[in-house]
């Protein structure tokens, strides 16, 4: 079975390899190299430098793929895999699969890159890598744009299953060793299927995305780190979202069954004072791809307001 679990992991980055120069870079900050792609802004940029920060079972390219095309030359782009995600290092810190600590990381590439404030876009678990990165590091965000986010706790504390193993101490270690990457193939177009759906999943969603690098084992294990801790990790960060001063957006789907966004969504217009909050009709978990007209016009719209405030 490990040999079956290499075999795949091959040649998922065979597939998937990570962006090359001149976009796609690697940056080590505080000892740990991250994989970023750096879009930068043409001369008559009308938006703020921005920083994409994707969910679980991703890597940049879940909102670069939609989005930079669209919005190329209009403002600097970052779109950045998280620690232990896509090819970034997952680093030595003990609490990294804290949204926090991701945040702390994700800042200190900021100074690396010398950009002062970044509007912060966030979808699902980034939206609480955001939000986090909203409280600890004020200084460095204009604006936040938040994608289906998860950001609050939700009841009984429900995971998926495998979630719930990997996290399990010994056996969880050798189920992403064995078992994840090859049953992980089975079923990764019906897990692919739940988080668009009421929609069809895009045509070129599988080919474009690179979601695929999720069937890693280190990778694997990584991001069940990251979902496992995140009922705790929001618990403790959410009671410090009113401090959040700066022009923000939520969108989510209506039809949303990833992410409960009577809970996530609404938790945050609450908390966020002057917050605007998007319900997109019929509409999934996966915004940046069904409707990212709507989202670039947030991220139009959050611009514009932090431009006036400064």
């Amino acid at each position: 079975m490990f040999g079956l679990s290499l075999y795949f992991e091959n040649q998922v980055e065979a597939a998937f390899p990570r962006l090359e120069a001149p976009i796609g870079k690697r940056i080590t900050v505080a000892g740990t190299e991250l994989h970023l792609a750096d879009h930068p802004a043409d001369p008559d940029a009308d938006l703020l430098p921005m920083l994409f920060i994707h969910g679980a079972s991703g890597n940049l390219r879940d909102l670069q793929a939609p989005l930079a095309e669209k919005l190329e030359g209009r403002g600097r782009m970052i779109f950045v895999d998280r620690p232990g995600h896509g090819y970034s290092e997952r680093g030595d810190g003990e609490d990294m699969q804290m949204p926090w600590s991701q945040a702390e990381l994700l800042a200190k590439l900021l100074d690396e890159l010398d950009i002062d404030k970044v509007i912060v876009v966030g979808h699902s678990l980034g939206g609480s890598t955001a939000a986090a990165f909203a409280v600890n590091h004020p200084e460095k965000v204009a604006g936040l744009v938040f994608l289906a986010p998860a950001t609050h706790p939700w009841p009984n504390r429900d995971l998926s299953w495998h979630y719930d193993v990997a996290n399990f101490p010994v056996v969880g270690g050798a189920f992403s060793q064995l078992f994840a990457v090859p049953f992980g193939q089975l079923l990764y177009e019906d897990g692919v299927r739940s988080v668009f759906k009421p929609q069809p999943i895009p045509e070129d969603y599988i080919e474009t995305a690179d979601t695929k690098l999720i069937l890693r084992r280190a990778n694997f294990q990584y991001n069940a780190e990251d979902v496992g801790a995140l009922y705790d990790a929001v618990a403790e960060i959410a009671l410090r979202y009113p401090e959040i001063k700066v022009p923000t957006s939520i969108l989510t789907g209506d039809q949303d069954d990833v992410v409960l966004a009577d809970i996530h969504s609404k938790g945050l217009e609450q908390d966020i004072k002057g917050s605007k909050l998007v319900w997109l009709k019929g509409e999934g978990h996966m915004p940046a791809w069904t409707n990212p007209d709507t989202v670039i016009r947030e991220i139009e719209r959050v611009s514009a307001e932090a431009k006036l405030a400064n």
